[in-house]
Order: structure tokens, then C-alpha cells, then sequence
């Protein structure tokens, strides 16, 4: 889910940022935060924080544009989350829909369809998903064990990404539930 790896890639440093007395090593850990933070990489990682830029070399300036290319190295605490992956979360919204559930950075949906073996009923006044038959219920703040079964990573605005959960396999659900099956 979690893991720490050191990256190489290049960021773009804008002229106004090359001042006479200031050392270019002062911009490049904000404009590196900036450039990789809070965004998938081509394999679906969601780099979460990126710490120890170093430059690597000297920079490259192109033709027209007045700013530099600097080659940096540094460390990226990823987020990954693979199709069937179990993972733990919380419910931080009911809505109409189901639970949005928080799953480290992100949000996913646990549709209500995908919640119980059961018709539920969804009471967005007191924001509660219930089976009807078991009395089994979600409700904001609710810690779930859900299973991802759908991903729809958007590289270009994260927040727009649609992940899918379903906690109707044994072993999944609300953790209440699990420890009455215990």
C-alpha cells in the first residue's frame, strides 16, 4: 500500500526564480513539491510527499523559454492500491449513492449494492446505510475492510479518479461486523 522509493525527474525552475544571491538549491525542493506531489505517476502510484531533492548536474535552459530543466533526484512515499487488494478505511460521507470511504490519500466509493446480501435502506438524515434484515449498519466514521474492484485513475486531476469497493465477501465489512463473526 505504502512504500518509499528514490526517484529521478526533471523540473521546470522559471527565470524569475534565478536571482542574484540566492542559491538555486532554495527553489527546488518547493518547485519539486509542487511538480510530483499529489499526483499518479504512469503506473497508477499517488505519490503522497516527496523529501531529499538533490539537483543532478547542471540544468538546461530552452531556446525561448528563459527557464531552466534541472535534472533532480529525490525520495517519494507512495501510495498503491492493486484490483482485489484488501484494504482498511473509513467511511467519511453517506450520501444517496453509498459510503465514500477514506483509503489512505483517497476516496473510493463502497456503492450500497455492493455493501450486504440484503436491501438497504440509506437514511441520509442521521447519514446511516442499513440492512433491513440484519440491523447491520455504516455510518460516518465507520472503519470498513472493503476489497478495491473498479479503478478509474485519472492522471490529470487525481481528484476526479473513481475507485470501487465492495465488502460483501467474508471477511470484509464493517469492523463491528467482523468481530461479531469472531
Amino acid at each position: 500500500m505504502y512504500s518509499i522509493v528514490t526517484r529521478e525527474d526533471t523540473i521546470r525552475i522559471p527565470a524569475e526564480y534565478i536571482r542574484a544571491g540566492r542559491n538555486l538549491s532554495e527553489h527546488i525542493d518547493e518547485l519539486a513539491n509542487d511538480a510530483f506531489e499529489g499526483r499518479f505517476d504512469s503506473n497508477e502510484n499517488y505519490t503522497v510527499l516527496t523529501y531529499d531533492h538533490a539537483p543532478l548536474g547542471r540544468g538546461k535552459i530552452i531556446h525561448g523559454d528563459g527557464a531552466i530543466f534541472q535534472r533532480v533526484t529525490f525520495k517519494a512515499l507512495l501510495f498503491t492500491m492493486e484490483n482485489n487488494e484488501v484494504i482498511d478505511g473509513y467511511a467519511s460521507e453517506i450520501s444517496e449513492y453509498g459510503a465514500f470511504v477514506r483509503i489512505g490519500p483517497m476516496e473510493a466509493l463502497l456503492h450500497k449494492s455492493q455493501i450486504l446480501e440484503e436491501p438497504i435502506n440509506v437514511n441520509l438524515g442521521i447519514k446511516r446505510i442499513e440492512g433491513s434484515k440484519t440491523g447491520k449498519y455504516i455510518e460516518e466514521g465507520t472503519f470498513i475492510r472493503s476489497r478495491v474492484v473498479s479503478k478509474a485513475i485519472n492522471q490529470n486531476d487525481p481528484r476526479a479518479s473513481k475507485i470501487g469497493l465492495n465488502c460483501k465477501m467474508d471477511g470484509l465489512g464493517s469492523y463491528e461486523w467482523l468481530q461479531e463473526q469472531d
